[in-house]
């Protein structure tokens, strides 16, 4: 289950960096394409993150990467969602809840952290 969540993840990043790199070019202000760019820069190294969690999952059994998993796919979706909203012209309130997804990507990755210290 975690490698294919990590696989969509993957494959919507490639289609939400081609449709910002394409579709969003000439209609989008400097700032929305920014915050398009950040997102999807995010999204991809988050979500090869979840991949290299999904192979773990699968080389150690052991290892619990549920917590971690869903702490960075949580946050993945609002904190690059939020950024995506925004790029695509919602209010730009939505801003104010992107921290929360930052908070619960680190969240995601010391959790994992301290997995990993645990089981040394």
């Amino acid at each position: 289950m975690w490698l294919g969540i990590a696989a969509v993840n993957l494959a919507l990043a490639v289609m939400l960096g081609a449709f910002g790199a394409h579709g969003l070019k000439h209609m989008a202000s400097v700032q929305q394409l920014e915050w398009w760019h950040t997102a999807t820069q995010y999204f991809f190294w988050h979500a090869l993150g979840l991949l290299v969690l999904g192979v773990l999952a699968k080389a150690v059994p052991a290892f619990m990467v549920k917590i971690p998993f869903f702490l960075l796919q949580l946050g993945l979706i609002i904190f690059c969602g939020s950024l995506y909203l925004m790029a695509l012209g919602l209010p730009r309130w939505l801003g104010a809840i992107t921290p929360v997804g930052g908070v619960l990507m680190i969240a995601g990755w010391l959790t994992l952290a301290w997995l990993a210290f645990k089981q040394q």
